[in-house]
């Protein structure tokens, strides 16, 4: 089952990006999937690397050690931008743009 959240932050400047966990990492985002977000203006441009800030202060749930360490996605989740590899976009400073579509897969798995 599909679950999908929609968070908006009312403010001009915003931008507008759908965020996908997979995997096992919905696990850490209540098992929603899915989630539209409007990222607040800001007055530097929205990086992945603080996207992850405001991926861990609005939208993880639970256990951030699973998803993050550091500044960083934790070792074992594949970050996708727009269907690309996140190493060929510029990782952490890559700029996020208009509906971007960032997908957060986790390829650990328990056992």
């Amino acid at each position: 089952m599909l679950f999908k959240s929609k968070v908006t932050v009312s403010m001009a400047n915003s931008v507008n990006i759908c965020l996908e966990f997979s995997g096992g990492a919905e696990l850490l985002f209540d098992m929603v999937k899915k989630h539209d977000v409007s990222l607040p203006g800001n007055s530097q441009p929205w990086t992945i690397k603080s996207l992850l800030v405001w991926i861990k202060e609005n939208l993880l749930k639970e256990r951030p050690e699973l998803f993050v360490q550091g500044d960083t996605v934790r070792p074992g989740i594949l970050v996708l931008i727009n269907d690309v590899d996140w190493e060929l976009m510029g990782e952490l400073e890559y700029q996020l743009e208009e509906n971007d579509r960032i997908v957060f897969i986790s390829t650990l798995h328990g056992g």
